[in-house]
């Protein structure tokens, strides 16, 4: 059982709290029995299981190498205020382009509650994956990931230069569709027939004027009452369910 924090191991674990280091790795972090046995039942790779003394492992751990920590070790590595005892180090995992119908692009997303919260909504209105723009915050962040409540681990999601994958998007037959307030229709009258790609932007700031420039069609959502705007998650699971019907 490791009980000291100085131990190489633990601070191996600590690391991939940076983004650099977990894209130095290709590892990442995770916590909570819920979210460990998502991974367990998708197509990802659990390198090594870490446990709490005294916190019972779950049968399936029985096929991944797993580490004993003291429960002074496990604070020590944990990134949540009640901490269940166990997590793993998983895998990146390499993510393959199919003949997808319906992707969500994500331009400049900031918050990570937002993030993790969008790609769990892409999954249940059926989205068929997830492409992360640049400077849009990291999909292994431990708050995107508690956030999407193990959807991550279902759905293919991408992080690709936007300015560059639109054009392919549409060589390859698809419809862009920018959510906006300005110069927009309302998105019950936009074509939702065939393949689309639909852009949701930066809580502040919207989508970049040079990527919302090449969409095929901009739409907003009607606001009925004394409000500004949606919360940039509430839209695009609007917009989501709206288009994947």
């Amino acid at each position: 059982m490791i009980i000291s924090v100085q131990n190489e191991k633990v601070k191996s674990w600590n690391k991939l709290k940076k983004k650099k280091d977990r894209m130095h790795s290709k590892t990442f972090l995770i916590e909570g029995f819920h979210l460990i046995e998502e991974v367990h039942t998708s197509n990802w790779t659990i390198n090594e299981i870490i446990l709490q003394e005294n916190i019972d492992a779950p049968e399936y751990s029985k096929i991944y190498p797993v580490t004993i920590v003291s429960a002074n070790v496990f604070k020590n590595i944990s990134n949540t205020k009640s901490p269940q005892g166990i997590a793993a180090i998983v895998q990146v995992n390499q993510m393959e382009w199919k003949d997808f119908q319906n992707v969500l692009l994500v331009d400049a997303l900031q918050d990570p509650g937002n993030l993790g919260t969008i790609i769990r909504t892409a999954v249940a209105a059926g989205f068929d994956a997830v492409i992360l723009g640049e400077n849009t915050v990291d999909m292994y962040n431990d708050k995107v990931i508690r956030s999407t409540q193990g959807t991550l681990f279902h759905i293919p999601v991408f992080q690709e230069d936007l300015l560059k994958k639109i054009p392919e998007l549409k060589r390859d037959g698809f419809t862009i569709c920018a959510s906006a307030l300005k110069n927009a229709t309302f998105f019950q009258e936009a074509n939702t027939e065939g393949k689309i790609a639909l852009i949701v932007g930066n809580e502040g700031a919207g989508i970049n004027n040079k990527i919302l420039e090449m969409a095929d069609t901009v739409v907003k959502i009607p606001i009925k009452g004394k409000a500004e705007s949606l919360n940039v998650s509430v839209a695009a699971g609007i917009l989501m369910y709206h288009f994947s019907r």
